[in-house]
């Protein structure tokens, strides 16, 4: 009896920190795509016009991928 409520509150537990790192992770992407300098261009995908805005447009947050272990067990880029 002891032994089932203990694996059911460490499953819980195991789902509360799956979804706090699910928000995590979304607010890191979104925070990335709302500074990013290329999104906020006017005039449709226009090539930039000298070095200096092409820096300026690459600017933005990269994103970092994980090792090859990671990305196996499926965890998301970033």
């Amino acid at each position: 009896m002891m032994a089932t409520r203990t694996n059911a509150l460490a499953r819980f537990g195991r789902h509360i920190a799956d979804f706090v790192a699910e928000v995590n992770y979304a607010q890191r992407r979104m925070l990335a795509l709302r500074t990013n300098p290329d999104a906020y261009r006017v005039g449709g995908a226009k090539a930039p016009d000298t070095y200096a805005e092409f820096l300026f447009r690459t600017s933005g947050a990269r994103l970092h991928e994980p090792a090859a272990s990671g990305r196996a067990q499926g965890r998301p880029v970033g």
